[in-house]
């Protein structure tokens, strides 16, 4: 929660220098008021991109690769992390053993999104055997 706080404050500067200058008029009484200096843009439309993910393809995953978010709780239990972003989503399931990082994406738009890269390691970073991790992990 500090770390967001800190962010913005850090970037009130940048976003105050978006704004540009503030305009100040000077008038004579009774004279016309200048036309302020302001463009009008139309609305920017998000850009949607979709592009399909690259499918791991690893021995001992079977049951983890394609599988949707459901299957992976029901294999491993509630995740310890659950992070989105965009239309990609992250699992993590950690235990004793090691922990197992499974990344979700859409096939295709609007789709459920599947597993379809998993890394895994132990407590310290060192990457372990992912079939192994998952094989410690599950229910």
């Amino acid at each position: 929660m500090f770390r967001n706080a800190a962010l913005g404050v850090l970037l009130l500067p940048v976003i105050a220098a978006c704004a540009g200058p503030i305009a100040t008029a000077t008038t004579t009484p009774g004279a016309p008021s200048p036309a302020p200096d302001v463009a009008v843009l139309p609305p920017v439309q998000p850009v949607t991109r979709f592009r399909p993910a690259r499918i791991m393809n690893a021995a001992g995953l079977t049951g983890i690769i394609g599988a949707d978010a459901g299957a992976l709780v029901r294999q491993f239990g509630t995740p310890r992390l659950d992070v989105w972003e965009d239309d990609a989503r992250k699992l993590q399931f950690a235990g004793r053993a090691c922990t197992l990082d499974v990344f979700l994406y859409p096939p295709s738009p609007n789709a459920t999104e599947r597993a379809t890269y998993v890394e895994a390691r132990r407590s310290d970073g060192k990457d372990v055997d992912r079939a192994a991790c998952a094989k410690a992990l599950r229910r």
